[in-house]
């Protein structure tokens, strides 16, 4: 018996230098990468796709020769958890952490996988990503030659190209080291409206088809669109042609809106509780252009109101706070009454009331713009569509038409209301408004968004 253990020892010891004469090997064996490979089980096409980056978050498989043994994976330098169960010779499966560093690591390892054995590594070049780039906002989609555009979104950090909707390529870009932005200055000569393609650090973004797009203006004050009014007089609310004024930027944009006119401002201003206070309306019924059959040259008429917007240009060169909303309405079916007023909220009117002195989070934030600043509402959010959503319904832009041709009175209109409202738990008292406010280019545009793919199909 004794005999027997004895000969067990000495294979046992055997098998423990073979081991580590095995594990020894290991450390000192030289590994190469031949490919990586993005292991996307969404993708039914290319689960196993050799890719030439990856972004945080994604499962990689590393393949080459001698990777048995491997102590450690640095990538960008964080030190990065792999399983070695799934560790073959030939193949690492890797999870790139969220917490990786991008942006902020160092010159020397950025972009770098680095394998670690006791006695040799390598180093790999390979891009790292953070999530993919997206554009959620432009300052100002009908920008001037010369106007500064500011472009808003996530990851857009080191963007360096912008390809604007006619081909021009911008590359003089000021980037924001978050992400959050860039802008970049509008050149001479575009004329062709689209969508704007960037490429920074996290790859390629496209923002929504209205960047410098005219295609569809219902009333501009220079010659597009008619305005129309009745009951005006000196001292009443509608807004008529003499009450428009010159661009007060001088930025090229003509005649503008003054949505409180002069002659209100010249008399103090519009009065506290005071409903219907001004009215800029189209011509309307007898119009051609009022028929906005004509838009659907430019989009599908089935095309849903969640992809169509309407936007308007407007300059507030003082804080605006405290009292005063812009009440928009696609027909001539309300009365201007303001936020929490019935036909805001209706199923049978379709507008929209917007207040831009509260924040998505329901807080006082005074308005105030440098220059001309965009707003974008979605026509799925006016009152009778937004409703029908509500209730499952699904309603497209030939539901505009429709609603507009077979009004009694089928006017476009935007009013300056100075009432009351309460708005969650906190009611607002108006007071005397004595702001100017301009506006400008009233137009239905495009508003999809769009997200790029990482690979050409």
């Amino acid at each position: 018996m004794k005999r027997i253990i004895n000969i067990l020892c000495l294979i046992s010891v055997a098998c423990w230098f073979c081991s580590c004469s095995d594990d020894d090997s290991d450390q000192s064996r030289a590994m190469s990468i031949d490919t990586i490979y993005l292991e996307n089980v969404k993708d039914e096409a290319n689960p196993d796709r050799a890719v030439s980056f990856a972004r945080l978050g994604q499962l990689i498989r590393i393949q080459g020769t001698g990777f048995k043994g491997l102590k450690k994976i640095y990538i960008n330098g964080y030190d990065t958890y792999f399983n070695n169960a799934l560790l073959t010779d030939n193949n690492i499966w890797v999870t790139l952490n969220a917490n990786t560093p991008i942006y902020d690591a160092d010159d020397d390892v950025r972009n770098t996988i680095r394998l670690v054995k006791d006695e040799t590594e390598l180093v790999y070049n390979f891009e790292i990503r953070s999530a993919a780039p997206s554009i959620s906002g432009i300052s100002c989609t009908l920008p001037q030659a010369g106007e500064t555009v500011t472009v808003y979104g996530t990851n857009l950090q080191e963007t360096y190209q912008v390809v604007l909707p006619d081909g021009s390529v911008v590359t003089d870009i000021t980037s924001d080291e978050d992400g959050e932005w860039f802008s970049f200055v509008m050149p001479e000569g575009i004329t062709t409206g689209g969508s704007i393609t960037s490429s920074g650090a996290n790859g390629t973004a496209m923002s929504p088809a209205y960047f410098n797009n005219s295609n569809t203006m219902i009333i501009n004050f220079d010659g597009v669109g008619t305005q129309g009014y009745w009951s005006w007089s000196e001292t009443g609310s509608m807004i008529n042609a003499d009450d428009l004024v010159d661009d007060p930027l001088s930025s090229g944009r003509g005649k503008v809106c003054q949505l409180i006119p002069q002659r209100l401002l010249d008399a103090g201003g519009v009065a506290a509780t005071k409903s219907r206070a001004t009215e800029m309306w189209t011509a309307g019924n007898g119009n051609d252009a009022d028929d906005w059959t004509w838009m659907t040259e430019y989009f599908d008429a089935t095309t849903s109101l969640t992809e169509l917007g309407f936007q308007f240009d407007i300059y507030v060169p003082e804080s605006w706070s405290g009292t005063g909303q812009i009440q928009i309405t696609i027909q001539n079916n309300v009365s201007f009454n303001g936020y929490g007023s019935d036909e805001a909220s209706s199923s049978t009117t379709q507008t929209y009331v917007w207040i831009p002195w509260i924040n998505e989070d329901g807080e006082v934030e005074p308005f105030q713009t440098t220059g001309w600043q965009t707003v974008t509402i979605p026509l799925s959010s006016f009152s009778k569509y937004a409703n029908e959503i509500s209730d499952g319904d699904a309603p497209t832009f030939q539901e505009v038409i429709d609603d507009r041709n077979n009004s009694n009175y089928k006017n476009f209109g935007m009013g300056f209301v100075n009432t009351d409202f309460t708005y969650g738990d906190v009611t607002y008292e108006s007071s005397v408004c004595s702001l100017n406010i301009y506006v400008d280019n009233l137009r239905i545009v495009p508003i999809t968004e769009y997200e790029v793919s990482d690979f050409d199909e």
